[in-house]
């Protein structure tokens, strides 16, 4: 037996095509194998032969951008987990492609069998059209456009040659579209007859499910008109128009299309022969449907003459009441005012002659519907479409007794009257043929066995003001549309829902509502969302109505819709709110005010991955909401809602990654007098980045001014922010010059590089670095920078300069060394140091941004807190695409006379002078209680220095905020603090320092090194 759709096997020959000759390679060598090799697969083999693929090299296409949640793969997920059940243990590969031939889903019986296969076997992407991957299963059951079996060698690739596959393709059965194609594929050797059953029943459920996401009015039609032809007696067959796409031209459906929207839109039963291009005829016949829900609708059959009588016309078994859609189709057009089928199933209705249908029409004597219209005495049709009673033709009646209405004979057509509104009102017969008084057949139409008979089947299905609602729908798509490229525009959590309203109004509502809890629009998951839910959006056509206004807490009732919605997680109706009693027992006085101005209601909740995130409420003024409106509503929160979701979990996310970056910038400046010192942070719009700034009071009445930024954004550039600050503060503080503290930076990022050689975790890795130093002592700014935009020096005289300073590679690249460079700066000046998110734009230029700033900072008589912002109000972007780091500083020049300097031999007997001299000098300046512990420092590190060091020395005495003693010799020998023991006669030197003062510390020089101590002035 044959089954629907299948080609027959050639006799004695083997199924895999290795058979008695290897009939690919003779195909291959140029030698006829028409006789031996099934027509389907050679047609593909000339077709592959063709296009110029080779049989030994296929790169199959990969596509990263196919639609993994559409559809079809949602109708066929459930049915693809019963067929991975169904086959567990078996070497069976389960896969669904796209009508592109891309596949969209793997299944495998053997799980292991995923990590065995190759990766066009198993990994979704892989495009498998004939045109590209040769001979295969779901590139010719899209070709073929039917159930398809390729057995071994019948593959035209040499890789495919041990296995064999079945493939079915899927139809939506309100488009007639094949959406996907289903297909197994399994060694060779594996052949088994349930493998044909299972695919059909699956590719079946994967089609329900595909009905399932129409509307409600489709299907209401559809299942009715399905009923109505499902009682009649006998057997169904049918053939699909979607089938017959080699003797119908495209051409030939769009005629019969529009001559049955036609019918419909007449709202009249009736009928019309259509004389095709190629002088075929087809006959028309329109009749009511009525679903049980009451939509009212017209079924457009059509009768195909002359098909052959041996073919095998045979629906898949019916397994629901919608299983039967599989080969039949029906379409919303939205150029016609008709609801369409480009595959409408063909049927052919034997039942016993004499039997009246449920229309009235009799069954001829071979047990095909009669072609009789159900007319009225006068042979009219009547106007309002009902079907008057059946008149049954005599058993007996002659054959002579009728005209004849053969397939070759002309056919009867309904024209139009002139007093009727649409086509169809009056049948008239055609002059060559004429229709018998009773609607019954002429023995002529009395077809033997063998002959041709005509098939009959459903082409167009739809309702008589279905242009309006194709009107409506054209719009709702518009809608939707609209709402992809409006919705979700930004990462902003009350946007997102504005947008959603102004989408909505007023292609959907007249009136939108828009409530989320308060952790929602912080960017946090809410724990109970109707306990703190806030009003965040009132929109509508006009403004004034008694609404809770936005920014108010909203409260709703046990029995309001907005509840029943959150806790039903769907959307919700009320066609009319003065009849819904929870709406109207929400707040009474507010809500019979609003009553005034609204009459209908559709409450959404936004859900978007499991999480609540809030309701939308959709009001219409005039008129009620229906179905098609709630699921508009549906859709457009759902679509609104995952926007939501996202723009909360970036808040999230941006929320922390800033706390994070503001925890490790630095909460203060340290005092001290050196610099006046003001600075900025400004985040960037779309991500936090890892810029940061610090001043560092160093030793010597110096201090560290250093500003950086790490490449990239989000937490992990705001953590190694945080690290790199902490080391650049670390090597300030050891008293490294500047281009040494950027030589250890570049080393710490290379080795955080290397701790992550593959980017899998870490991988950030940059970072470039500005440090300067400035002393007011001897009023000099050493400077070095490493890939970093230079700074801005403001003279006293508003003289603003970018000074040449080498750039230095960026940190991390390793190997390139930094140099520092030495500026004058004059007390009053100013040093501004940023990141290049100041000045680096897409829209702008570099030149004319330095410019610009030049302009901002020529204002010395500006404090430095003045500076920060009318830089940020005349150079910063509008909208930051970086971070921005901003830090000025004005200098101060330490006073002359708090300066205290002396030079001296390596002569131990000069030790006493020069304590002796200090000691005076620090008399003078009323600081006699520190001048003990003052002297004794010093007597300690000159002797030190005469006797461990190098001429020349030099003494020098800093009175600041503290009192910095500095003694320097040519050594780099740096003394050790150690604990002697009680034997020792020195080692108690470095002790005793550290004890009488605050800190102390060694910083080596171009040539020695210098031993500093710093004591409270307050130390006695």
């Amino acid at each position: 037996m044959v089954r629907s759709g299948e080609e027959p096997r050639p006799a004695g020959r083997a199924t895999d095509g290795t058979g008695p000759a290897s009939l690919r390679e003779l195909f291959l060598q140029g030698e006829s194998v028409e006789t031996g090799v099934r027509t389907s697969i050679l047609n593909s083999w000339q077709r592959c032969r063709s296009l110029g693929l080779s049989p030994d090299t296929f790169d199959l296409p990969y596509r990263e951008d196919f639609d993994a949640g559409g559809r079809i793969v949602r109708a066929a997920v459930p049915v693809l987990d019963r067929l991975q059940s169904t086959f567990a243990g078996s070497q069976v590969n389960i896969s669904v492609a796209d009508a592109n031939g891309t596949v969209l889903l793997r299944r495998f019986g053997d799980a292991s069998m995923a990590r065995s296969l190759p990766a066009i076997q198993v990994v979704p992407g892989f495009v498998f059209a004939e045109q590209v991957a040769g001979t295969n299963g779901i590139g010719l059951a899209l070709a073929e456009r039917q159930l398809i079996r390729v057995y071994g060698a019948e593959h035209f690739a040499q890789r495919s040659q041990q296995n064999a596959c079945v493939a079915m393709p899927v139809r939506d059965p309100l488009s007639g579209r094949i959406e996907g194609v289903l297909c197994l594929g399994y060694p060779r050797g594996f052949e088994r007859p349930a493998l044909g059953v299972a695919i059909r029943r699956a590719a079946e459920g994967i089609e329900r499910r595909l009905l399932g996401q129409s509307s409600a009015r489709e299907q209401a039609l559809l299942r009715t008109y399905l009923a109505t032809g499902a009682g009649t007696a006998g057997p169904r067959h049918g053939v699909a128009l979607d089938a017959l796409a080699s003797e119908f031209h495209p051409r030939d459906h769009a005629i019969l299309r529009e001559k049955a929207a036609e019918l419909i839109s007449g709202a009249q039963r009736g009928a019309a022969e259509v004389t095709l291009p190629d002088g075929r005829r087809v006959t028309l016949v329109s009749r009511p449907v009525t679903s049980g829900s009451g939509v009212r609708g017209f079924a457009i059959e059509a009768l195909l003459p002359d098909f052959p009588a041996g073919e095998p016309l045979v629906i898949p078994h019916q397994t629901d009441e919608l299983s039967g859609l599989a080969v039949s189709a029906v379409a919303l057009s939205l150029a016609r005012p008709a609801l369409t089928l480009p595959a409408g199933h063909l049927t052919a209705s034997p039942r016993p002659a004499g039997t009246p249908d449920g229309d009235g029409a009799t069954a001829g004597p071979d047990g095909t519907d009669g072609l009789r219209l159900a007319t009225g005495a006068d042979g009219t049709v009547p106007a309002d479409g009902e079907p008057p009673p059946a008149v049954p033709a005599a058993a007996d009646q002659p054959p002579s007794t009728a005209a004849p209405a053969t397939a070759g004979s002309g056919r009867r057509r309904v024209e139009p009257d002139a007093g009727a509104p649409g086509d169809g009102a009056r049948g008239a017969a055609e002059p060559d043929g004429a229709l018998a008084a009773d609607g019954g057949r002429s023995a002529a139409d009395v077809r033997q066995p063998g002959e041709a008979f005509p098939a009959r089947g459903l082409v167009m299905l739809g309702e008589p003001q279905v242009g309006a609602y194709a009107l409506a729908a054209r719009r709702r798509l518009e809608l939707l549309s609209e709402a992809s490229t409006r919705i979700g525009t930004t990462l902003d959590v009350r946007r997102t829902a504005e947008e959603l309203a102004e989408t909505a109004v007023p292609g959907l509502a007249d009136f939108v509502t828009i409530d989320l809890p308060d952790a929602v629009l912080r960017g946090e998951e809410s724990a109970d969302p109707l306990a703190d839910l806030r009003r965040t959006v009132v929109h509508g056509i006009r403004e004034g109505l008694p609404f809770t206004p936005a920014g108010k807490r909203i409260d709703f009732g046990p029995a309001t819709p907005q509840l029943r919605c959150l806790s039903r997680g769907e959307a919700v109706l009320e066609p009319d709110l003065k009849a819904a009693a929870g709406w109207l027992a929400q707040d009474p006085e507010p809500t019979a005010r609003l009553l005034a101005h609204v009459h209908s209601l559709i409450a959404v909740p936004l859900l978007a991955r499991g999480v609540v995130l809030g309701v939308a409420c959709f009001y219409r003024a005039g008129g009620s909401f229906g179905d098609d409106d709630r699921s508009l509503a549906q859709e457009l929160a759902s679509r609104a809602a995952l926007s939501i979701d996202n723009a909360r979990r970036y808040t999230h996310e941006r929320t922390m990654v800033l706390a994070l970056q503001r925890r490790l910038l630095p909460h203060g400046l340290p005092d001290q007098d050196a610099v006046e010192v003001a600075h900025r942070y400004l985040p960037a719009e779309s991500d936090v980045g890892g810029d940061w700034y610090d001043v560092i009071p160093l030793p010597g009445a110096r201090v560290g001014l250093l500003v950086g930024d790490v490449v990239g954004h989000g937490m992990l550039s705001a953590a190694t922010m945080g690290r790199l600050r902490t080391a650049a503060r670390s090597f300030a503080e050891l008293d490294f010059p500047p281009d040494e503290v950027l030589t250890h930076l570049d080393n710490l990022v290379g080795r955080l590089d290397r701790e992550d050689p593959d980017g899998k975790g870490a991988g950030v890795i940059g970072a470039t670095c500005l440090y300067a130093v400035y002393d007011s002592a001897a009023q000099t700014c050493l400077m070095a920078r490493a890939g970093h935009p230079p700074p801005a020096i403001v003279r006293p005289d508003g003289t603003v300069t970018y000074p040449d300073l080498p750039a230095g590679p960026p940190l991390g690249l390793g190997g390139l060394p930094f140099d520092a460079v030495e500026v004058d700066l004059p007390e009053g000046s100013q040093v501004v140091l940023y990141t290049d998110g100041l000045i680096e734009d897409r829209h702008r230029d570099v030149d004319v941004v330095l410019e610009q700033l030049r302009e901002a900072l020529a204002h010395p008589g500006r404090a430095p807190e003045e500076t920060c912002q009318a830089v940020l109000d005349t150079v910063a972007p509008a909208h930051p695409h970086d971070d921005i780091a901003l830090l000025v500083a004005r200098v101060h020049a330490l006073d002359p006379g708090r300066i205290a300097t002396w030079e001296l031999c390596a002569d131990p007997a000069l030790v006493g002078e020069v304590r002796a001299s200090a000691v005076r000098w620090l008399s003078d300046r009323g600081l006699e209680e520190t001048a003990f512990a003052a002297e004794l420092i010093l007597s300690e590190l000159i002797t030190n220095a005469v006797r461990h060091g190098a001429a020349p020395i030099r003494v020098r005495l800093l009175y600041g905020r503290t009192l910095i003693c500095e003694v320097s010799d040519a050594s780099d020998t740096a003394p050790h603090l150690r604990r002697a023991a009680s034997t020792d006669e020195g080692g108690r030197g470095l002790f005793l320092v550290a004890q009488l003062s605050q800190s102390w510390g060694t910083r080596y020089l171009p040539e020695g090194k210098v031993i500093w101590a710093e004591c409270g002035l307050d130390t006695a």
